[in-house]
This record gives C-alpha cells, structure tokens and sequence, in this order.
C-alpha cells in the first residue's frame, strides 16, 4: 500500500486534467514554506562548525606559536648546534701523500655543507651556518697607551669566519691579506673595538710570552671595518669581533680587563693555531626555529640526540675526516623545559574549548528540540495518514542535508583558509562531527515520535540522573588519587572532563530545584500587592518544571558557560597572584640592590634611595657566605645577615618570610665579651642542639660572640627555605666588628622606580672609571650599569615571569572560547524565548484588553524570564567554585609561574564572580532587549486574529 505521505509516489491511475500532475518535490516546498527557519538552520550550523573546525587549528597554532616564542627568546646561541674540531685536523684525506689535509676555506665549505645536510627536520635558520677558525686562548697585549680599566692588559683572539664582507663595511685601511713569513700577523678590527681599547689604523700588537720557550707572535692592524648590524645573530657566541667586552679576572678583588678579537684572512689560518694553545675550526648551525612543531616534538628531540651524539654524530665525524669533531647545543634541554610548559598549559589551552563544545552540544539539541516541537502538529498527521519512520527521516535528512551541508563545507574550509597550520586532521573531524550532529539531530527526534510510549519516564530521568552523577564522583575522585597526568602524556582529558560532568550534575539538580525555588518565590509575591510579579514568577516556575518546551537546555548551556569560565579564571588569577610572590621572594622585597665584591653600598645611597618615592622600608644589609659559626661538632658555614632591626623586620613581615619582633636583636652592646643578639635558622639551631652562646668565625678571620634571640624559617636577603642562616643587628655587630658596615645589599619594599633606583645606583656607587667602561661597551642610558651592578624590582622580575608568550596565547585562546560559550548560551536563552514568543504575545493581547500597561507587559515578561538566568549563573558560578575546590589540590602552577609553588590551586571568590557576572549580564542584556521588542510589539493583529493554539 501506498503511503499517503510519500509525495513522490505519481497517481497513474488518474485519466482526467490532474493526469499529468505530479506533487511538488519536499525539500523545494518546505524550503519555500518556511525560508527564515532554513536560513537560521544555515547560519547555526555555519557558526557551530566554523567554531569545531577554528579551535583545534588555534590550539595547534598557539601550541606552534608558544614553542617556536619560547626558543627565539633565548637568543640565537641557545637555539643554535655548535661543532668544533681542533685546527690542523687529525686525518689523512684519501690520495693525500702529505698525510694530512691543508686547512683552509674550501674544506671548512665542504664540511660545513655536510652538516647542514644531515640536520634533517631541525633545518638550518635564516642566515645559514656561521663557521671559521679562532684561537683557543687570548693572547695579552702589551703596548703602552691601550685603555685599562683597572691597570690589567687587554687580550687579543684571532678569528675568521667566512662571510665577513657581508656584515661589515671597510672604514678605514685595507682588509686583511695574506701573512708575510716572520711578519705580524695583519688583523681588522672594528670601530667600535678600536674606539674602546684604543687600537690605530698601522698599530703593531705586541703580545705577552705565555713562557720563556714561546715566541710572542704580533699582530697588525690593517684595517678599521663598520659592523652593519652590531644585535645579527651572526656575531653571537664569537669571541667579541664586532665590540670589545669587559672582562674581570678571578680572585677576591677581580679586576676588570678588555676583550676583544682581531679579523683574519681565510689565507692565516696557520697564524690562527700558532696563536695559542687550543685553536678550533667552529661551525654554528641556528636551528629553523620557525619549522619546528609541537606535534612533533619527539621526533624533533630524537633527531637532534642523533646528530649530537647517535648515528649523525659518527656518520658525521666520517664524512669529514674529523676524529675530534665535537657537537653540542643548548637545545635539548630546552625542549624538553618547551614541552614540559605545554603540558603545564594545557589544561588552561582546552578547559575553554571544551566548556564551548559542550555549550554548542546542548545548543544544537536545543535548536533540534525547537524545530521539532514547531513541526510536531505537521509530523503527527504524517504520522496518522500512514507516513513511514524511514520515509520521514528521509526526507528530514535531505531537507537538513540542503541547508547544513553546504554551510558546514563553507565554514570548515573558510577555518582552514583563515587559521594556516601544517595540522587539518582534527579540524575537519570536529567539523565532521558537528555537521553530523546538526543534520541528525532533527530527523532522530523526529523519529521517536513512532515509537510506542514507555511507561516510567520519569523513573528513567532519575536512573540517567544518578549515572551522571555517579560518574562525576568517579571521574572527581580518580582525579584526586593520581593528580593530573604524569609529564610526556599531553593534556589530561579526565582533567578537563572533570569540570564538565560537574556542570552538568549541577544543571541536572538545579533543574529539579529550580521550579521549587521560583514556586516559593511565586508563592511568596502572591501576598504581595499586584499581580504581575505573582503571575510571572508562577509561569516561570511552570515553564521549568518539564513542561512541553525544553527548558533544560538552556539552563544548562548558561551553567556550562560560567562553570567553564570561573574555573579558568581562577587558575588565571592564581598563576597572576602566585606569579607576583614568587617575584617578591625572589627580589626580598620590592626592590633590591647588589654590588660586585669589594664595592659597598653607602650610607649616602641608602638615605637617597630610602626617599624614592614609593619606598615604604629600606635596610643597608651585609650579607656573606664565608662565615663559619664554630662549636663543639665543628664549624658549620652559614649565611649571614647584618641589619637595622626594625627596618629588616619591616621588610620581613611585609614579605612574609622570617617575620621576627625587632625587640628580640636590642641590647648586646655590653662588650666584646658580650654576645650580640642574633636569630638563626630553624635547622641551624636543630644542627647546633642545646647551647645558647655560640662563635662566629668572619671572612676576615675575625671572630664574634652571638646568642640566640629567636629561631626563624626564612629571611628575605636569602631566597629559597632550608638553608642555615643568622641574622644579626647591625649596631651592636658593627661596633664590635667593624667591616660589617661593608654593606653589599640594599632591599626595599614599595613600588619603586627601577630606572630612578639605578640611575641613583650609577651616580651614588659605581666609580667614574666603571661608568666610562659601561659607556664605552655600549651602555649609554643614564640607568645604565657597569658590569657587575645588579638592580632588580618585583615588577620586573613579575613582568619577566610573565613573558611566556604559550601562557599568553593559551589565556587568549581561554577567553575567546569564554566569550563564544556565553554568546552561544545566550544564543540558547533567546530560541527559547523566541519560540515561546507567540504564546506570551497571546497572553500580553489578553492582559491587555483586561488593563494591562504596556510598562506592567514589559515587567511581566522580566519577571518570568530574568528569575531563570540569575539562578543558573548563581548556580555555575557554585559549582566553579566546587570544582576548584575539588579539583584544586591537582594542579601544580609552577610551570606556568615561572618559579616553584606550592602544589593546588586556592578558591578565589573574586575570580570566580568576574566573569559569573560577565555571562549573566550578556545574557541578562539580551533577555532585556527581547522584552523590551516584544512588549512593544502591537496587539490588535492578535486580537483580531484571535487564538489559534
């Protein structure tokens, strides 16, 4: 039998007029039927997958992004593969009857192609290999009139590197030719080195013997050469060619000296290992950073153990003939700290995307739901003239298929196009996915309607309700047995599903509360005067509680939407708020000052540093490690802190680390057979045991009586905990040792101004001799500092903490999944007040013709929709703070900080309520501005038309 609702099935039986007659095709008709419901069919689908494709190629990027940042960061020396071979090789070419091979531009060419062809995917950067010979050890000079700082000769390298005429222009003289026999050796240098230690365009370089059996070799400058770029990456890690470089020899009072090297000729290269002791040919290959992948990252860090010390290594050391060749680079280490940070952001990089996803799931059932109810009147009488399951189905899927299809091809390819990245596999299946879902979802819940009715759905919704809730538990529970993920497995899915089944338990009991709140909230406005709070509340409480519209979904898409993003806030917000006390432990306190040995900071500094603004406590410190306290189980070497009192207690507690009463360190000026006051460390006085007088041995041999005041865990002039220490006052102490006055240190708490503080550094401390030497190697700003000078600021040490560019596309990454989560739940508020629209126009025509104003119309519809928002954005932003705080102890930020922390994450209240009020405003908004349309919209249409549901 001919099913009534398959309109493609010709009636040939008909011989009149109609014979030719054929029923219009479905898809056509219901297309032309309903054009507005198809477009916004389209535009949801369109957006849905365009969000499913975009998030895996932003977070592939990010990931890229974050690691190729991280390694460009650390210079080009860091990100760079180093080998080396002693000048005037070991082997003996083929055919070679000399026995050995001339050392000479060609074979470092040769050799240097070798290397890079077999650096496989870890590929050469911009600027290709850099590679020449050098001498392995300076050289002295000792001609008069050379500039010394501290009355210490300067020194000398040579050095050639191919591809010099590229980088630098010839200034003055000639460039360096070949040497003559028992000729100085003719070197360029540049302007810069030229200027700083006082070399002249014909100056003959003597050198100092390095025995009475060497021959002091000299050296000519023939020429004075312009550095093009003095920051190219390819002057890095060479023995400073392109400016001198202020060195300091070793020894209790180092003293500074200048370093420079000399350019060669190709053509000098025997002059090069006859230089001194160790010569080297070099090649330095920067690695592409650019063309490395986090995806493969394993494959990145077996290639280049190969290359350093595998296979490549010994194929390598063949091809070249070089039994010495050595290779290194910094680099694997730092890719395993790349990948260690990855992880590390992770849960951060997919908590947003997946609170969006299922956002966009419950949005695409919800739109599914809608369009079903819409259609149920028209799928009933297909269903009561006959219509088969499959048929209807069928043709829902082609009318789907028409609208989705080309939507969903037309976003995913627009998210490849827009988002470039080496990866499309995830993308097009999270597409797929989504595209699936939305063509499906209708023609499913369609189908349903020819199934027989079971008896105890609501025994099912409570089955389906436990088993959610049992996995929660499960899920919140295993979390917190085996923390997150142990490090080399990626992200941690049960992590970042754990807030998600937390949510949805939350919006599954909050549907079940909810009607009960908003009844007894009803039931309490119904003493009040008036009727319309009364009369929405009710209705709010009745449209809640399962009735015939799927309000629901739209409870827990709002829920999902501020779960997901109090969570993420608060691990933003603890990584900001940790960061910060890392900064300040690190710097002890806000600011601190530290100068080479030997220079002290002066009372002087200290009065016109304590008067910057923002400083609210200074203290002059002196604080040293060769101090010995000495006792009946030997000396124990500790550090020492000598001090103001009351202003090292200030900035102790302000700090909180080592608080101490500044009353405990008075007295002790009674003698020097009497002991000065001191605190000592906790596992000092554990190390030390009962006793409480005890000896200080100072650097200067020196000795102190001290007796133990208190015991403290930390002091701010120390950083990390554990270690043995004493802290002494700085009156008492200095009048009977009086070099402790030396003071080295200066901390400081308040917001100081770091260039004020080191311009003051400059001119209070550092001597004119090492501002001339900072000025002459390129330090030019008055906040400039000698070498040795340190001056570092919480801020700073914050800001630099916080430069992680992965951290910053990962918090990006957050917020955009963030905002597109609240507008798709706001999207799911709104198709659900709009398909309730004509019944609440009905309702408000009634009211109207009974006295309702139009202001009383606009009440009403707020009253029964704005209950509903607040309570589910109430609701998530509980259960943010739950899964912080059951989820918390898991997380270990250190990573991300920068520093080590403790291990859990706080419940922050403040981060958690931000964005909670954030989505529930947008939402509100547009609850808002839907009422404010509809309580405007003119009745007498409905009023004439009467009431048709």
């Amino acid at each position: 039998m001919t099913s009534p609702a398959d309109p493609a099935t010709p009636r040939s039986a008909d011989t009149g007029p109609g014979a030719a007659h054929r029923p219009a095709a479905w898809v056509r008709t219901r297309l032309r039927a309903a054009p507005l419901a198809a477009l916004l069919t389209a535009v949801l689908a369109f957006g849905t997958v365009f969000l499913a494709a975009s998030f895996p190629r932003l977070l592939d990027r990010t990931a890229d992004q974050g690691l190729r940042d991280f390694l460009r960061d650390r210079g080009p020396a860091a990100t760079s593969i180093l080998a080396t071979a002693d000048l005037g090789g070991d082997a003996s070419a083929p055919g070679d009857p000399a026995g050995g091979r001339p050392d000479d531009a060609g074979r470092l060419d040769e050799d240097a192609a070798r290397l890079v062809a077999r650096t496989g995917i870890l590929g050469v950067g911009p600027g290709g290999p850099v590679y020449g010979a050098r001498s392995g050890k300076p050289r002295l000079l000792t001609n008069p009139g050379l500039a010394r700082p501290d009355e210490a000769d300067p020194d000398l390298d040579l050095l050639y590197v191919q591809g010099l005429r590229d980088h630098v222009t010839l200034a003055e003289g000639s460039w360096p030719g070949t040497p003559a026999p028992d000729e100085p050796v003719p070197i360029a240098v540049s302007r810069s080195v030229a200027a700083t230690v006082g070399f002249h365009l014909g100056d003959v370089l003597r050198t100092a013997a390095a025995s009475p059996d060497d021959t002091a070799p000299l050296a000519k400058v023939v020429g004075i050469v312009e550095v093009t770029d003095q920051n190219d990456p390819y002057w890095s890690e060479l023995p400073c060619p392109n400016r001198a470089c202020l060195n300091f020899t070793s020894g209790k009072q180092p003293s500074a000296y200048w370093h420079s090297a000399g350019l060669v000729d190709a053509s000098a290269l025997p002059q090069i290992k006859t230089w001194n002791t160790g010569a080297q040919d070099f090649w330095r290959l920067p690695v592409d950073v650019d063309g490395l992948r986090a995806d493969r990252m394993t494959a990145t860090e077996r290639e280049l153990a190969s290359y350093l010390t595998g296979h490549t290594a010994n194929a390598l050391a063949n091809a070249t003939d070089r039994v010495g060749l050595r290779i290194s680079s910094p680099l694997p280490p730092l890719l395993r700290q790349a990948v260690a940070r990855q992880e590390a952001a992770a849960p951060l990089s997919s908590i947003g995307p997946a609170g969006l996803a299922g956002v966009g799931v419950v949005v695409l059932c919800l739109a599914a739901a809608l369009a079903g109810d819409r259609r149920i009147a028209e799928l009933r009488l297909l269903q009561a003239r006959g219509g088969s399951r499959s048929g209807v189905v069928r043709r829902l899927l082609a009318e789907g298929a028409v609208t989705v299809l080309p939507a969903s091809l037309l976003a995913t390819a627009l998210a490849l196009l827009l988002l470039p990245t080496p990866r499309w596999g995830g993308a097009v299946l999270a597409a797929t996915a989504v595209a699936l879902f939305s063509l499906l979802a209708l023609p499913l819940r369609a189908a349903r309607l020819w199934s027989r009715p079971r008896p105890g759905g609501a025994r099912r919704r409570l089955v389906g309700e436990l088993a959610v809730l049992g996995l929660t538990v499960a899920a919140v529970a295993e979390v917190g047995r085996r923390g997150v993920a142990p490090a080399g497995a990626g992200a941690d899915p049960l992590l970042v599903a754990a807030p998600l089944l937390l949510a949805l338990t939350g919006g599954l009991l909050l549907a079940r509360l909810q009607p009960l709140l908003l009844g007894a909230l009803a039931r309490a406005t119904a003493r009040r005067p008036g009727a319309i709070g009364f009369l929405g509340l009710a209705r709010a409480a009745r449209g809640s509680g399962g009735g015939q519209r799927p309000s629901v979904l739209p409870l827990l898409a709002l829920l999902l939407a501020v779960t997901t993003a109090g969570f993420g806030a608060t691990i933003l917000g603890a990584v900001d708020t940790a960061r910060t006390a890392a900064a300040r432990l690190s710097v002890g306190g806000d600011a601190s000052v530290v100068v080479p040995v030997g220079v002290t900071v002066s009372p002087e500094f200290a009065d016109a540093a304590g008067r910057l603004p923002g400083v609210r406590a200074s203290a002059r410190i002196w604080a040293d490690t060769e101090v010995f306290v000495l006792g009946g189980t030997g000396a124990v070497r500790v550090f020492a802190v000598v001090a103001d009192p009351v202003a090292y207690a200030e900035i102790s507690r302000s700090l909180g680390r080592g608080a101490f009463d500044p009353a405990a360190l008075s007295g002790g000026t009674g003698g020097p057979d009497a002991p000065v006051p001191a605190l000592i460390s906790t596992g000092l006085a554990e190390r030390l045991g009962p006793g409480a007088t005890h000896r200080l041995r100072l650097p200067n041999g020196g000795e102190l009586l001290v007796g133990t005041a208190g015991t403290v865990d930390g002091t701010p002039a120390l950083q990390g905990d554990g270690r043995l220490f004493v802290v002494l006052p700085a009156g008492p102490a200095v009048a009977l040792a009086p070099e402790l006055d030396r003071a080295n240190l200066w901390l400081a708490t308040g917001p100081v101004d770091e260039g004020g503080l080191r311009t003051l550094v400059r001119e209070k401390i550092a001597s004119g001799t090492e501002r001339n030497a900072a000025a002459a190697a390129g330090a030019s700003g008055p906040g400039d500092l000698p070498a040795g000078y340190t001056v570092r600021t919480s801020a700073s040490v914050t800001a630099e903490l916080g430069d992680d560019p992965l951290q910053r596309s990962a918090a990006r990454l957050f917020w955009t999944a963030v905002l597109g989560a609240g507008s798709l739940a706001l999207l799911a508020v709104l198709l659900t007040l709009v398909r309730a629209a004509p019944e609440r126009t009905a309702l408000l025509a009634r009211l109207r013709t009974m006295g309702l104003r139009p202001r009383q119309g606009l009440t009403l519809i707020l009253v029964e929709t704005l209950p509903q928002t607040l309570v589910a954005a109430v609701g998530g932003g509980l259960v943010a703070l739950a899964a912080v705080a059951l989820l918390g102890p898991s997380f270990d930020l250190s990573i991300l900080v920068g520093a080590e922390i403790a291990r859990g994450l706080p419940v922050d209240v403040a981060a958690v309520a931000l964005p909670t009020l954030g989505l529930a405003a947008l939402v509100s908004a547009g609850i808002v501005a839907e009422a404010f349309i509809a309580g405007r919209r003119q009745i007498t249409t409905e009023l004439r038309a009467g009431d048709q549901r």
